[in-house]
């Protein structure tokens, strides 16, 4: 038996797991980051178009603050986000996008002067001020008023992982690789850490900490076809699932991405509509601006994925051996712009389609991209349920996206929440609360069972074969738990994966019985979890009975704020279960700086809560009162919802930008 003793344990070694990491190890204490691949080659690199936060030095962000970033978020989240979250979240974006430059990030940055940029299918020329000359630029995605997305050419991902592995390895942060945490070890409603599986030898190990974090990413890789790296199995969410106290939140919340390619589904990034790009159908008919004339194609990402679909079925898709698909067309943007801020998108259109798209036409549709829903934590990244258990970033339900994110903030809440959650995880381990009180044979236990799951796996004969298992759950939550759903097909959904789950405890591991470095031993454990994850995924939207951000019913096509304005949280109590428990915890209209509104798309199709029309007045008589007395924006905000105080003192202090005297 092998244990491994820390302070900290974090589980993945993306950007959220290294900001954690480096958090922690700056405040004294021990960290081992466990990964299943080499920090640099987590999926934080395939982030490409930018990250979110309010500097507002470019000529098209001027105006841009806490506030407007904060109206944005909520209304993309379509008022599934918990307000408080996402006010932590905006004020401290600027910080850590600061933070990033200092460590190296190469921001673009604003040039004085003009330049030509394509704006609604038109060059114009911006004209950038002096005083900005030098400072962090932004570039236009959707879903926002203001240009706020700051961006590395389309490679933001990549620059701001290899600055931050650049980091961790000057705190010297201790990486385990190749290694994967297969179970929490928990006692009495406290987790101690993790057992972890070594992917070269098959070993296993206990890692006993006093905090532990799950920061693995998003769970994209239970659907055929998605942008997510191959590890983004869900795998974390799963392990916590699995203790039986720990729960999710908003699993059904899936976003799908409006410009993937045909047929792999590698990401184009949002920063090619944002520069300028269009979608057109098989006729070349630009047709965004017929469905969303405001926003065109930067609506949000849900809305623009649901109008591309509905295009298709109107039978203006371009018929291929892959399937129907859209044109996305950046040729406008010219050769100069494409090689300088779209490298990746050149690159990724090369090598897979063997297309210019400086000349051509990139084929896309809408593919899985992003999961809003993740472990169920309190503001501090601590699970609700399961004490000393953290979680942040994609792996987390923090909630600061609720049922639909806006493009550039999931890469801003892996450093905002990974830089917070750091500093919540600190003040833990500094209490006497942190104490480790687990006795060893807890943990000799821990690793047992695992150790006798792995050997009752490679021991049984005329078994299920797990690949076919996982293909099928692929294909179900694609077919029927996609864009658009529907009772029927939800149920069916379910239905077959509680079957496929009950078929999962019989896997046989065909081909090698060998312990190590064995990917069908590998693949049989995940997908036994993955079903689970799938399961919460499908049961959680045939519950939802409305539309909500990216979880469109075309049964219940209102979004139901009188009986749905709440958060599903769903739990696995017991092994014996073949369906998740689900219950739901309400979002407090009361307690809203914005309460429930239009977001501003198609139709407002809205049961209104009965609390939203009193809650706005209250918030109206706050704001008219306070500004007659010249009261500052930050009072008036401090008055309608209260956050500062939850923040680490570091990071409170007010935000400066350019032409506003703070």
């Amino acid at each position: 038996m092998k244990i491994i003793y820390t302070d900290s344990l974090i589980i993945g070694g993306g950007l959220a797991g290294l900001r954690v990491a480096t958090g922690v190890k700056e405040r004294g204490h021990d960290v081992i980051v466990l990964t299943l691949v080499p920090p640099k080659r987590s999926h934080s690199a395939a982030a490409q178009g930018g990250m979110q936060a309010s500097l507002a030095n470019s000529k098209m962000g001027e105006g841009d603050n806490e506030d407007v970033h904060f109206s944005d978020t909520i209304k993309g989240s379509d008022w599934g986000a918990d307000q408080e979250v996402a006010r932590m979240f905006t004020h401290c974006a600027p910080k850590a996008i600061r933070e990033l430059a200092q460590w190296g990030v190469p921001w673009t940055r604003v040039q004085r002067g003009d330049r030509q940029s394509v704006i609604n299918a038109k060059k114009v020329t911006i004209t950038e001020r002096d005083e900005a000359h030098g400072l962090i630029t932004a570039r236009d995605f959707g879903g926002t008023k203001k240009w706020r997305t700051c961006y590395t050419s389309d490679g933001t991902g990549h620059s701001m992982l290899y600055a931050m592995d650049n980091k961790a390895h000057e705190d010297k942060i201790e990486m385990h690789e190749r290694l994967e945490a297969i179970s929490l070890i928990h006692e009495n409603g406290r987790c101690y850490g993790a057992v972890a599986r070594n992917l070269m030898n098959g070993e296993l190990v206990a890692y006993v900490s006093k905090a532990t974090t799950i920061a693995t990413g998003g769970y994209g890789r239970i659907y055929s076809v998605s942008t997510n790296a191959v590890i983004c199995q869900g795998i974390g969410q799963a392990i916590a699932l699995e203790t039986g106290v720990a729960t999710l939140g908003n699993m059904e919340a899936i976003q799908f991405h409006p410009t993937a390619i045909v047929p792999v589904g590698i990401l184009t990034t949002e920063g090619c509509r944002g520069d300028g790009g269009l979608l057109l159908d098989k006729d070349g008919y630009r047709f965004m601006p017929d469905y969303e004339p405001e926003k065109k194609e930067l609506a949000s990402r849900d809305v623009v994925s649901r109008r591309m679909t509905e295009h298709i079925r109107k039978g203006k898709g371009v018929k291929s051996r892959y399937g129907d698909h859209l044109w996305l067309d950046i040729t406008i943007l010219g050769r100069a712009h494409i090689e300088k801020n779209l490298r990746e998108v050149k690159e990724i259109c090369e090598n897979f389609l063997g297309i210019d798209p400086a000349v051509d036409w990139i084929p896309v549709r809408p593919t899985q991209h992003y999961s809003m829903g993740g472990i169920r934590t309190k503001f501090t990244g601590e699970s609700q349920t399961l004490k000393g258990l953290y979680s942040c970033g994609e792996a987390a339900c923090w909630d600061m996206h609720g049922f639909n994110r806006l493009g550039g903030n999931s890469v801003s809440e892996t450093v905002v929440a990974g830089m917070l959650v750091g500093e919540y995880i600190s003040d833990y381990l500094d209490s006497d609360d942190s104490d480790i009180k687990i006795n060893t044979a807890v943990v000799e236990e821990a690793l047992k069972t695992e150790a006798d799951k792995l050997e009752a796996l490679l021991k049984k004969e005329n078994g299920e074969d797990a690949y076919i298992l996982r293909r099928r759950m692929e294909e179900i939550m694609m077919e029927k738990v996609g864009i658009f759903r529907n009772g029927d097909d939800l149920q069916d959904a379910v239905n077959e994966l509680s079957e496929l789950l009950k078929r999962s405890e019989n896997i046989e591991v065909f081909r090698s019985k060998s312990k190590a470095a064995n990917p069908a031993l590998v693949n049989a454990y995940r997908t036994q979890k993955m079903l689970k994850v799938a399961l919460c995924v499908a049961y959680g939207a045939l519950l939802r009975k409305e539309s909500r951000g990216a979880h469109s019913r075309e049964d219940y096509l209102e979004r139901d704020d009188e009986n749905w304005l709440k958060r599903t949280i769903t739990s696995w109590e017991s092994k014996e279960q073949v369906l998740p428990t689900v219950s739901y915890e309400d979002i407090d209209i009361s307690k809203m700086e914005i309460p429930p509104g239009f977001r501003g798309y198609g139709k407002d199709l809205t049961n209104t809560h009965p609390d939203s029309q009193e809650r706005q007045k209250i918030v109206d008589d706050i704001t008219e009162k306070l500004e007659a007395k010249g009261a500052s924006r930050f009072d008036i905000q401090n008055a309608l919802m209260p956050f500062i105080d939850k923040l680490p003192k570091k990071y409170q202090g007010i935000n400066e930008r350019l032409g506003e005297n703070v």
